[in-house]
């Protein structure tokens, strides 16, 4: 039997590196890091200008919210499941141009009203089924998958407008954009339901526990019983829902469908679900922490165009902070692999 010295001089040692990075990255750290940071900017931006916590800029910073976290609740799902989805673009241009080819137009005699809502959204979520099953039937990583229907969705989306900007002319839909309820939009109020949704899904239906329990081990969970084919389907037809719903906020916020409407959001979305704290490896985050990563990023946004910054440095400093989030999430006193 081993003395304690024997056994202290056996003992694997930890490199000063190890013990810094279990100090900055663990899990109780991670945990709470994201808030933190959006409290701390916020104090940070309102000394430099006091400017943003004036009623009116607190209201531009939440509509600018709307359509970037809407977009990141569905990334947060296939994240969760240890995916990803690039199909972000590529749907929302598809929902807006379903919207605004079906809805009042000035390109064609279409009024359907609000089901050009109920269709746009459900083209997208098609794209987020047929993501699912081909990557499930075919074998194919969701990586090259859903990088494939971004471009299908965009091309299409683009030939179905024939090349040009079609505007929305429909009021109704219109309002939710324009029409503001207690002092907010409209489209803060869909993407609040839409939050509230995403959060009763991931914590009290069975999609959302199979959903983290496959991010946190697929062969314990096919172990479990679960239906990994089923519910990997289910998670990239949810997401695409979320990006319908984007893609209809978008169109009626911007008054039309072109080629670009979607341009940008894949960036926006994966920053805000990976600053909030959500793991890409998988089972580990939420919605909680999306929530949180979209102010992030959106009052960064916001603080730097009040303090008057280029917008090429803006988009440095994105790029710097999506990197120290990749950086801080991971767990990289146990990580042997970097793919």
């Amino acid at each position: 039997m081993k003395s304690v010295s024997e056994m202290e001089r056996t003992k694997p040692a930890t490199s000063s590196a190890g013990r810094v990075a279990a100090l900055f990255g663990g899990p109780r750290w991670r945990a709470y890091a994201p808030l933190a940071v959006l409290i701390a900017l916020c104090i940070i931006i309102t000394i430099a200008n006091p400017n943003f916590i004036e009623p009116r800029n607190l209201i531009r910073v939440a509509n600018s919210a709307a359509v970037p976290l809407t977009l990141a609740l569905g990334l947060t799902f296939v994240i969760l499941l240890g995916s990803i989805d690039l199909s972000i673009e590529g749907a929302v241009s598809v929902a807006a141009m379903v919207l605004v080819l079906l809805a009042m137009n000035d390109s064609n005699g279409n009024n359907y009203g609000w089901f050009a809502v109920v269709a746009a959204i459900a083209a997208a979520t098609l794209m987020g089924f047929l993501n699912g099953l081909v990557q499930t039937v075919l074998r194919i990583p969701s990586f090259m998958t859903t990088l494939g229907m971004w471009f299908i969705g965009l091309g299409f989306a683009v030939y179905m407008l024939g090349g040009s900007a079609i505007r929305l002319t429909d009021d109704s839909i219109r309002s939710l954009a324009l029409t503001r309820f207690l002092g907010l939009p409209l489209a803060v109020w869909v993407a609040t339901g839409a939050f509230i949704l995403a959060l009763v899904i991931q914590s009290h239906t069975r999609l959302g526990r199979h959903i983290m329990a496959v991010g946190g081990g697929e062969d314990v969970a096919e172990l479990s019983g679960i239906n990994l084919r089923r519910v990997r389907i289910a998670t990239f037809a949810l997401a695409g829902f979320f990006f319908g719903v984007a893609g209809v906020l978008a169109a009626a916020q911007l008054g039309q469908s072109n080629a670009t409407i979607g341009d940008g959001r894949l960036f926006a979305a994966v920053t805000a679900v990976v600053v909030g704290g959500t793991a890409l490896t998988g089972g580990e985050g939420g919605v909680w922490n999306t929530l949180v990563g979209v102010l992030i990023v959106t009052v960064l946004a916001n603080g730097m165009i009040l303090l008057g910054i280029s917008p090429y440095i803006q988009q440095t400093v994105q790029g710097l902070m999506i990197i120290a989030a990749v950086a801080l999430s991971l767990d990289r006193v146990n990580l042997k692999i970097i793919k």
